[in-house]
């Protein structure tokens, strides 16, 4: 059964490596799930809607901190990534040395010493001898099908970090955005904290209040001075680890976060969920590690296939007054058929490692349909969350805080009903924030799920912050 969300999203336009499904050429320069070039692609989305959406979630402030910004400098910087990238390298360099022919052997015997008499020319006193082993049965091209696969399951291990690091740098990015709003919330509560005491107290030194709206007042405010402490605290936190993930020390100055606002985008369960199992870096690896698996089994199946060695042979023999008395040519093969309890094993354990692979595709599979189910229900109910929030709740505390508000001016209500009044819309408006903060950091969990862009599964539609 389809079920269909309207999604809010926030971020900007995700930096991503090519993805693995796209090439089939069988050349390990064109493999499948890896680039060209020795250093992994990184690339935009190539979806016009979603770039717009993007560009029009933060505030044109040039000022600002942008998450674009954020992304970029935590995907070229992050040491952990460059780790993940320079192990990639590494397994790429496998495919040459697994392809490759057996060395070529060489051997030079002479003659050291000798103790009995011989007629000229009756032995031979120096021997060159060249041998190489032709590889007919093409183990040596199967094991390069392996290590290509082996290859690419590490660049999906690159993949799979460089999607954990951007989904970390834009939940800690969304924390600062949402404490950046609600320190403003605290001080524009925290200023009309203060034009309530004064109001208060002209009241009560005109007689028609008491003093404990003043005293109230009072109360409220060093509240709020309290928690403003606190909000501060969260700033610097996220600050920390967004500097962190931006390999730069914890303590240097970042500017301001740019500010929040809403596109909306539309999914559907069963696109979503066929995405991720066309781009989940650990299903990609689970498939990959299969071929390896079929790869080595059909390579140990031609373990019995001996494979012939040619050898050249130059002679000298004694008092030979030329170089090279005679050039003889030669052929050996190994013989495995004597070995069987070897090759059998080899077998066996090729096979059993196929199945393993094969069940851990079956169990990445099975684990990708749940997250991204799971994914989808939270970025659903927050989404929710959000729009109750925006389109009820906040408005109407907005109307109650203001009537209250017209009320206590002309004496209709008391300053108890006035604080609280401004409390509850202080109370929803930071909650609204915080709803918002945690439905975008489902949504940059929703695409660590996937593996890449969610937008080529969901329409956009831009909406105005409230």
């Amino acid at each position: 059964m389809k079920t269909f969300i309207s999604l809010l999203i926030i971020s900007a336009a995700p930096l991503q490596f090519a993805s693995a499904a796209e090439a089939d050429s069988p050349r390990f320069s064109e493999v499948p799930g890896l680039p060209r070039s020795g250093t992994p692609t990184i690339q935009q989305s190539n979806n016009p809607s979603f770039q717009s959406a993007h560009t029009n979630a933060l505030s044109l402030d040039t000022n600002a901190l942008s998450l674009d910004q954020v992304l970029r400098d935590v995907l070229l910087s992050k040491p952990s990534l460059k780790a993940a990238r320079a192990n990639w390298e590494a397994m790429k360099q496998r495919v040459p040395q697994a392809r490759a022919w057996e060395d070529l052997r060489g051997g030079f015997d002479t003659v050291v010493g000798r103790f009995v008499d011989i007629s000229r020319n009756s032995f031979t006193d120096q021997k060159l001898m060249l041998e190489q082993t032709v590889p007919v049965t093409g183990k040596n091209r199967l094991r390069g099908e392996a290590a290509e696969a082996e290859a690419i399951a590490a660049f999906q291990d690159m993949k799979r970090r460089q999607l954990d690091l951007t989904a970390k740098a834009r939940m800690a990015f969304y924390r600062l955005a949402n404490a950046n709003e609600q320190l403003r919330i605290i001080d524009s509560n925290l200023e009309l904290l203060r034009q309530f005491t004064r109001t208060s107290r002209s009241k009560y030194e005109a007689g028609t209040k008491p003093q404990s709206d003043v005293l109230a007042a009072e109360t409220d405010a060093s509240k709020l001075e309290e928690s403003r402490y606190d909000v501060i605290r969260q700033i610097s936190e996220a600050q920390s680890q967004l500097n962190v993930l931006m390999n730069r020390p914890a303590q240097a100055p970042l500017p301001k976060s740019a500010s929040l606002s809403f596109p909306v985008m539309h999914f559907e369960l069963e696109p979503i969920q066929s995405l991720a199992l066309t781009n989940r870096p650990e299903v990609i690896s689970a498939a990959r590690k299969i071929e390896a698996a079929k790869a080595r089994l059909e390579a140990a199946r031609r373990e019995w296939i001996p494979e012939p060695s040619f050898r050249v042979e130059a002679d000298r023999y004694n008092d030979a007054g030329q170089a090279i008395s005679e050039v003889n040519a030669g052929i050996s093969i190994n013989i495995p058929w004597l070995n069987r309890r070897k090759y059998k094993a080899a077998i066996e354990e090729a096979n059993q490692m196929k199945a393993s692979a094969e069940y851990e595709l079956e169990a990445a599979r099975n684990e990708t349909l749940g997250l991204v189910r799971d994914a989808l229900t939270k970025a659903e109910t927050y989404h929710h969350h959000v729009e109750l929030f925006r389109d009820r709740i906040l408005t109407l505390a907005r109307q109650n805080a203001s009537a209250t508000r017209l009320a206590y001016e002309t004496d209709k209500t008391s300053f108890l009903n006035l604080i609280d009044a401004q409390r509850t819309l202080q109370e929803v408006e930071g909650m609204y924030w915080s709803h918002l903060t945690d439905y975008v950091s489902a949504l940059a969990e929703l695409e660590s799920v996937i593996g890449t862009d969610p937008a080529t599964a969901a329409h956009f539609q831009h909406t105005s912050q409230p």
